[in-house]
């Protein structure tokens, strides 16, 4: 996410790195170009007006450290900025009370409010709640069965009824939550193509109604400025408490991001991407600011793997490092582990230093895909003894796979030379380690 915006930042301030000093000649062209950026991202051009204003007046004014360089300047007040922008500190939903926690979902169709739904109920129950799910859209074909058929696919309940009163089904499924012993109840409501009356009339009876804890604007962060419109208009009639920015991962610009909580003075809550229930993560101003600015975010990397790694195979692993015995079997048990994390690139991506370096190198998570398949046709002891893989054996495994002989040489290969650093390490020895983009994912 954000990639153009990332690059264009990146470039402008490592013009100001080259300079011996901060002027207010060599700001205000840096800070054009900044502008420049921030209007072709798509955001909101009185916001952009004022993060240009106020970046100035700290950069020219009395709260520039002298000790350090004037790109470490530049680059820590655009950075201060951006979180001050987005929000300062992550504002948690809020679920206390009597039980259930009702949680309204509103926003225009298409903005992603259903596939939401189902991964907020995932998040929550990750976090030891017990959600369930309300069709409370009964406008829009095949809404109410997608919504079913999410629930049933993560085994979270999903109250749903033939009737054409999406208030009397909320009332209802608070009544379902309360049986079955739910304490959160998400309501995915009608969306429209565009803002109308009849819409927004119902949304304000079910808010009237079951009184929400928390009401989420749900944005599909790439429209940009027609996102933060539309939260506008429905911040007039509803005023939710946080948004929620959907489908992150095909927005590379970020203009909805840096403008909505600005316009609407409403936290950004959760951001989604992709259409995995657990492409979800809390918004984090702070974090998000660094991997604007193309410095990784190393916190949320370590949170996301702490999700995705088993502690226990974790540390049958580890004492089969330190015997020297790690086995193909356990490397496509770490490949699933990573697969789990999320896509690749946007993995590498958190990592400081390491977005840069790869901008122009292709990350294709089929990779994953082909090493997977060479694995699985192999036979368990070939798995775990990979030296009796002769000639044979691997146009057998080459053909069992749908891939080239050449490809099963290229793994085998790269295997032992992990299992020779592993070795080194257990040796001490660090020298002659292949290199991150030898390994074969």
């Amino acid at each position: 996410m954000f990639e153009d915006l990332t690059a264009k930042l990146e470039t402008t301030l490592k013009k100001l790195r080259g300079q011996g000093k901060l002027t207010e000649k060599n700001i205000a062209d840096s800070l054009k170009e900044i502008r420049r950026a921030l209007l072709e991202a798509d955001v909101n051009y009185k916001v952009a007006k004022e993060f240009i204003r106020s970046v100035q007046e700290k950069a020219v004014g009395e709260e520039v450290v002298r000790s350090v360089t004037p790109g470490q300047q530049i680059v820590k007040i655009v950075h201060d900025e951006l979180v001050r922008l987005m929000g300062q500190t992550q504002a948690e939903i809020k679920l206390g009370g009597i039980p259930p926690a009702v949680v309204m979902l509103s926003g225009l169709q298409g903005s992603g409010k259903t596939t939401f739904a189902a991964k907020l109920a995932n998040h929550l129950r990750k976090k030891g709640r017990h959600p369930m799910m309300v069709a409370a859209d009964i406008y829009r074909p095949a809404a109410i069965q997608q919504l079913q058929v999410l629930g049933k696919s993560l085994k979270i309940p999903v109250y749903a009824e033939e009737s054409g009163d999406a208030v009397q089904i909320c009332r209802n499924a608070v009544g379902a939550a309360r049986r079955q012993g739910c304490d959160v109840l998400i309501l995915d409501t009608a969306g429209r193509l565009h803002i109308d009356e009849e819409m927004m009339q119902e949304l304000v009876r079910i808010k009237s109604e079951l009184k929400p804890r928390e009401i989420l604007f749900v944005a599909d962060g790439m429209t940009g400025q027609d996102a933060v419109n539309a939260a506008s208009r429905f911040m007039e009639r509803l005023d939710f408490d946080g948004v929620v920015l959907t489908k992150m991962d095909g927005d590379a610009r970020g203009g909805a991001a840096l403008s909505i909580r600005s316009v609407t003075n409403r936290p950004i809550k959760f951001i989604s991407s992709g259409e995995k229930a657990d492409a979800i993560e809390p918004f984090h101003p702070d974090r998000l600011a660094s991997r604007i600015l193309g410095m990784g975010d190393v916190v949320s990397l370590v949170e996301k793997a702490q999700e995705a790694v088993d502690q226990k195979e974790a540390e049958k692993l580890e004492k089969k490092l330190r015997r020297a015995e790690f086995t193909l079997e356990d490397f496509y048990s770490q490949l699933q582990q990573i697969k789990k994390m999320g896509p690749l690139d946007q993995i590498l991506g958190m990592i400081p230093g390491i977005g840069k370096q790869l901008k122009n190198v292709p990350m294709d998570d089929s990779a994953f895909v082909k090493v997977e398949a060479i694995i699985n046709s192999m036979t368990p002891e070939e798995r775990r003894r990979p030296q009796i893989i002769n000639g044979s054996r691997r146009r057998r495994i080459a053909l069992g796979s749908g891939n080239r002989v050449q490809d099963v040489n290229q793994l085998l290969r790269q295997f032992d030379d992990m299992r020779k650093m592993f070795k080194k390490m257990k040796r001490g020895k660090f020298r002659g380690m292949p290199l991150p983009g030898s390994m074969p994912f």
